[in-house]
């Protein structure tokens, strides 16, 4: 707490040079809490309900790739696979906009669950919440 008000203190006190861009920086970068941006393309359409209540849930995954060289120097494609959820005027945007494969960029934040399997068993799922997306390739022609 007391390292915050020292940086306050510097922040209000500095006029120019590299302590004013160093408290700029810091209060974006506090902006930024539990932010994620991916890029990567949906693996399956997305699945939209409307709930009771009538907001729209919109879940989807996405695929993100990496790239690496091995110690023996050979590359290597390494593939994660991500939970995203949308809600209200996102999930309706997903289900209007979004296809399987389409690339895309998606921005939220990282949410953890936890649930009860029916044999009482503990088991924990991370998802992202999303706030926005921009598509990064035109819209693929889906059969329904």
């Amino acid at each position: 707490m007391e390292a915050n008000g020292i940086l306050s203190r510097r922040c209000r006190d500095a006029d120019k040079g590299h302590t004013f861009n160093y408290c700029s920086k810091l209060y974006h970068m506090n902006t930024l809490r539990n932010k994620v941006r991916l890029i990567g393309r949906l693996g399956a359409q997305p699945e939209v309900v409307k709930l009771d209540s009538g907001t729209m849930l919109a879940r989807f995954s996405m695929a993100t790739h990496e790239n690496y060289r091995s110690k023996d120097g050979e590359w290597h494609e390494k593939t994660q696979w991500h939970s995203i959820t949308a809600w209200g005027g996102a999930a309706d945007r997903v289900a209007k906009l979004l296809t399987k494969g389409q690339e895309v960029l998606v921005e939220g934040k990282i949410v953890n669950n936890s649930y009860e399997t029916k044999d009482g068993e503990k088991r924990f799922s991370t998802t992202i919440e999303l706030n926005d997306f921009l598509t990064l390739s035109p819209r693929q022609s889906h059969d329904k």
